[in-house]
């Protein structure tokens, strides 16, 4: 039989009529209780086909081809996939039942009860396959059970695919987690957390937070929710990774720190802060040293998040809605930086109106110092805040107080953005990457010097960052320093694991020593150390 032919046979095939003739030879009770079980990952025996007891391998193909929860409503639009007809589940359809079966594939999904899974479903939207949607949209932005690199405040923290967490650099407060305050220079295995899987990490000024796959926080460094990144308070240090007792109830799976506060994301896609002052600054009442959680309420309260971004007094949150995907911003709008077109603070959650002007999704978002970005679903890159020295990418300093499309990358699509301190990089989607803002400490990856001082040059447009286009890899993440106090240095990751660092090292935070006295390095070295 030539191609074509066989090609026209199985399209007339009726898929979902297919059955199993071994059912017939057992029991009406059996027959039950094998079309409940849907083994489509892994669990079945060895030899045993998946949904071999089930009326149909549509699931199966469905699940394992892993389809975008869009793809899956357009195949149960088109009435191309009738109901399922799967015990206890007759009225789903095929393509719910697929997105069910591949939200239970996630660690922040596993640990449900019947009823979270329900409520869960309700915040979303109603839908499978809006909770899909939302969980994917927090692995993609957030890199959540995938390896990843952070560049914080003079010390870094990379994470391994299977959750291992390494640290270096400085460690004045301890915020490397080895039980005491000795810088190192090469990355170091925290090795007080084996046993335990990380999903996500946060650093802050002298303070590392981390993320497990059960939804459990530990921090350490500098004893503080609201430490100001310079000076004051942190009277007490913590040298080794702790649990807060104050998150237990509590499934976290982001955190982020600020400056005077911090803020976790919950599996349900709930925000909560800890501090902020006394000045109802996100609208609550807090100490500096409160260590509760309080929940960020208004205009977020019964919208899921999926990614929060906390930059200079500022916090920024992805929301997922089934109407599509919008930003909120939060606190201090010097600079413009909160986007809603003035500099007026805001005490409650705000939507930004400007991404349904622009007829921009947004699907990445990022807080810098004093400036902030956004990545469309389309590719289209947005900026705004204050722009000092360029990081706007707009060819000029001036601030812009709505989320402004960079012309410039009008031929790039893009799927990663990272801000920190007036610098910006944005990933494409073939990998390469583009920088532009601060050059100071050779954090942008350009290594130009201004004649007659120690400063590199500032770029007021996006530039392709040559030094790591010559790895000849693929990048999928930047990370860099989110600081006004600290020298940044910038962390490259590529698709197979490997991470390149460049900028300030002086204190090791580029994982090896520099020589001859050298405080700064402008071309990207690999780290000895493999992320996947």
């Amino acid at each position: 039989m030539d191609a074509t032919t066989s090609r026209g046979a199985s399209s007339s095939l009726p898929l979902h009529l297919i059955v199993d003739d071994t059912l017939a030879l057992v029991s009406p009770l059996q027959q039950s209780f094998q079309r409940s079980q849907r083994l489509c990952f892994g669990d079945s025996a060895p030899g045993e086909f998946p949904l071999a007891a089930n009326p149909s391998i549509v699931l199966h193909v469905l699940t394992s081809c892993n389809l975008d929860p869009e793809d899956l409503a357009h195949l149960e639009a088109s009435n191309v996939l009738k109901p399922a007809n799967f015990p206890p589940d007759f009225d789903f359809s095929m393509s719910e039942l697929a997105a069910l079966d591949m939200c239970q594939k996630r660690a922040i999904f596993k640990p449900m009860t019947a009823d979270e899974r329900e409520h869960f479903k309700q915040r979303c939207g109603g839908s499978w396959k809006l909770v899909l949607r939302f969980i994917m949209a927090g692995e993609a932005c957030c890199r959540r059970e995938k390896s990843q690199a952070i560049a914080g405040p003079g010390h870094s923290i990379a994470v391994t695919a299977s959750g291992a967490v390494y640290t270096f650099g400085s460690n004045n407060s301890g915020q490397l987690g080895h039980g005491n305050l000795e810088e190192e220079w090469r990355p170091r295995v925290v090795r007080s957390l084996q046993g335990i899987r990380i999903i996500q990490a946060a650093a802050g000024a002298g303070r590392t937070m981390l993320v497990s796959d059960a939804g459990r926080v530990y921090a350490f460094g500098k004893d503080s929710f609201g430490e100001v990144e310079y000076g004051g308070q942190g009277s007490k240090f913590v040298t080794m990774p702790q649990m807060v007792e104050s998150l237990k109830d509590i499934y976290v799976v982001q955190a982020a720190i600020g400056n005077f506060f911090t803020a976790v994301l919950s599996r349900e896609g709930r925000v909560y802060t800890f501090s902020w002052g006394n000045d109802t600054r996100l609208g609550h009442q807090t100490e500096p040293n409160d260590v509760q959680p309080h929940l960020l309420t208004g205009a977020l309260e019964n919208v899921p998040v999926v990614q929060i971004a906390a930059g200079y007094c500022y916090l920024l949150a992805l929301a997922c809605q089934p109407t599509g995907m919008s930003v909120y911003s939060v606190g201090c709008g010097l600079g413009g930086k909160l986007g809603h077109g003035s500099r007026t603070d805001e005490k409650y959650p705000r939507l930004i109106e400007q991404f349904q002007n622009l007829n921009i999704q947004p699907v990445v978002v990022a807080a810098g110092a004093w400036h902030a970005a956004v990545v469309g679903k389309d590719g289209r890159v947005c900026t705004w805040g204050w722009g000092r020295y360029g990081c706007l990418g707009h060819g000029n300093e001036e601030c812009e107080s709505v989320p402004k499309i960079v012309e410039a990358l009008s031929g790039v699509k893009a799927v990663h953005v990272a801000t920190g301190d007036y610098t910006t990089f944005v990933v494409s989607d073939k990998g390469d990457v583009y920088s532009f803002g601060c050059g100071e400490s050779s954090s942008l990856g350009h290594n130009t010097i201004t004649e007659g001082n120690n400063r590199h040059t500032n770029v007021l447009s996006p530039e392709l960052v040559t030094s790591l286009k010559r790895v000849n890899e693929r990048m999928v993440q930047i990370s860099l320093t989110n600081s006004i106090y600290w020298n940044a240095h910038t962390f490259a990751l590529t698709d197979s694991g490997r991470l390149y660092a460049f900028g300030a090292g002086d204190k090791g935070q580029l994982g090896t020593e520099l020589v001859a006295q050298q405080s700064e390095r402008g071309t990207p070295e690999r780290v000895e150390i493999d992320l996947n």
